[in-house]
């Protein structure tokens, strides 16, 4: 018998573990796998070249930043509303109290997604935590109709996603396919990752519609890849047009089987098995995917990201850091450089932690931080939104 066979190993720990809604269940001794790539990162507080100004301050818990094709900032608010900053301002202007959204630590107002024909729909969707009428915390996404100054609820476009206090996920984008992409976590029941019935801790693929792909990997299921913990973020690159996630590793608690770190950028494939919690980090057993950058020495949690000038940014919450990662594409995408702007030490950042980051109508990159969700100590007028000039 092959003490490594994934199907087998599965079948024995899913028998030895009964997993019920929100009940925590400790994970067995998962294979622990290697740091994938083979260069440490680089700190960098200063960044050459490079020019950082603080554009909108005094923001409440951001968690998605995008822009309107006339220019408008929207920024969704964890908290449960999203303001406006039109266009040649940095003023906060109240654009909508989302109905019926729950804060609860992470649970809250979180992805926000503009149509790829906003243009001609108006068109913007979100994802934010309720209650049901049982009282059970549950996620939805739901589209928006942009009214100018102001947006309406159109439609639910998928409802009863499994919710959680903490390890819910969140992020939504549409990819070049023209889908609608949804992360989410695993709600501290870790073995639900390898469950295909369930929605929790996988990456989602919906049309505009809320309908399911014929093309999707599993037969009348929204599911695209599981074996995800908690996904954070999304990118495509637009050279080539591949999928990217981010990723938060295990944090040491006891549900947890005391693993620390090992968050994850992935590049994501239709059908793909992420491990958790079967496998953590990079083993090379075939029937799971292996990331492709994963940290094992300290928290990093990536967030929000975006590929800009050829390289992979990634907004890091723990890490207090904006990630650079410059990639060899055409070797695998193996990895060549990974830089810490704005970071002198693991989690000591100049602007604390980083939760979005995204391309301006300027050709700018923007970042929100994230230090008023009380995991950090709070800066003078927090939370920010940078503006990133390259000069």
């Amino acid at each position: 018998m092959n003490p490594l066979n994934p199907s087998l190993l599965l079948i024995l720990l899913l028998l030895s573990y009964h997993v019920i809604a929100q009940e925590e269940v400790k994970i067995a001794h998962p294979i622990l796998g290697e740091v994938p790539q083979k260069v440490e990162d680089i700190f960098l507080p200063e960044v050459e070249g490079v020019t950082v100004q603080i554009w909108v301050d005094s923001l409440s818990i951001p968690w998605t930043l995008r822009f309107l094709p006339n220019g408008d900032a929207l920024v969704a608010q964890r908290p449960g509303s999203i303001v406006r900053i039109p266009q040649g301002s940095n003023n906060q202007v109240p654009y909508m109290e989302v109905p019926g959204a729950v804060h609860e630590i992470d649970a809250g107002l979180m992805g926000m997604a503009l149509h790829p024909e906003f243009e001609k729909n108006n068109w913007l969707y979100i994802m934010h935590a309720y209650r049901n009428e049982q009282d059970e915390l549950l996620s939805k996404v739901v589209r928006l109709h942009h009214q100018g100054e102001t947006a309406a609820v159109d439609k639910v476009i998928l409802d009863n996603i499994p919710a959680y206090a903490i390890h819910l996920g969140g992020r939504i984008a549409f990819g070049p396919d023209g889908m609608l992409y949804i992360g989410t976590g695993d709600m501290s029941q870790p073995y639900i990752a390898q469950d295909l019935n369930s929605l929790a801790s996988k990456i989602l693929r919906i049309t505009d519609e809320g309908d399911i792909p014929a093309d999707n990997p599993f037969k009348n299921s929204p599911v695209y890849s599981y074996g995800h913990r908690v996904v954070q973020g999304f990118a495509w690159d637009p050279e080539t047009g591949e999928m990217f996630n981010s990723e938060h590793g295990p944090s040491g608690a006891e549900v947890e089987g005391s693993i620390r770190f090992r968050d994850e950028i992935n590049k994501v494939k239709k059908g793909g098995n992420y491990g958790w919690p079967i496998v953590v980090g990079a083993p090379g057993i075939p029937d799971y995917e292996d990331p492709i950058v994963m940290w094992n020495k300290a928290a990093v949690p990536p967030a929000g990201m975006v590929f800009y000038k050829g390289d992979l940014f990634v907004a890091s919450l723990g890490g207090q850091a904006l990630l650079r990662i410059i990639f060899d594409k055409k070797n695998e995408y193996e990895i060549k450089k990974i830089e810490r702007w704005f970071s002198y030490a693991p989690s000591r950042g100049i602007y604390g932690r980083f939760r979005d980051v995204t391309i301006g109508p300027d050709g700018h990159l923007y970042a929100t931080t994230s230090n008023t969700d009380g995991r950090a100590s709070l800066r003078i007028h927090d939370d920010k939104i940078l503006r990133i000039i390259f000069e």
